[in-house]
């Protein structure tokens, strides 16, 4: 979600990858419905793993779980590394509506976090 959400905050001002350290099959489609939801758009969105972005050169790393910070290769290139301690939506257990409302609350935290750290650097 937080690939998506800042290529549409941030338009053409970034160059955003996202990965996961176990990257599933497929993105999540709570984390599709979440977004669809509030017009940014996803047909670009697919799982990938870090260790394919490991030897890039970045102006700023966020890993956005704490099990992705106990686990992430470390970025030697990277000019400013940042965690976001936040839980994991898709191991929320519950109710369809459950499910979603916990995605959309991840969603809307990872933005305001966005707005507040790196659109604000």
């Amino acid at each position: 979600m937080a690939e998506a959400l800042l290529k549409h905050i941030g338009r053409d001002d970034f160059e955003v990858y996202s990965a996961g350290t176990e990257p599933q099959s497929e993105v999540n489609p709570f984390a599709f419905e979440a977004l669809k939801e509030n017009g940014i758009p996803t047909d670009e969105l697919y799982p990938k793993s870090v260790d394919q972005f490991a030897s890039l050169e970045f102006d700023i790393v966020v890993t956005v779980c704490d099990e992705a910070k106990q686990v992430c290769p470390y970025f030697p290139r990277a000019k400013m590394m940042e965690h976001w301690s936040l839980e994991d939506p898709a191991a929320f257990q519950g109710t369809y509506e459950e499910i979603l409302f916990t995605f959309r609350e991840t969603r809307d935290e990872i933005e305001r976090r966005i707005r507040a750290s790196i659109l604000a650097s």
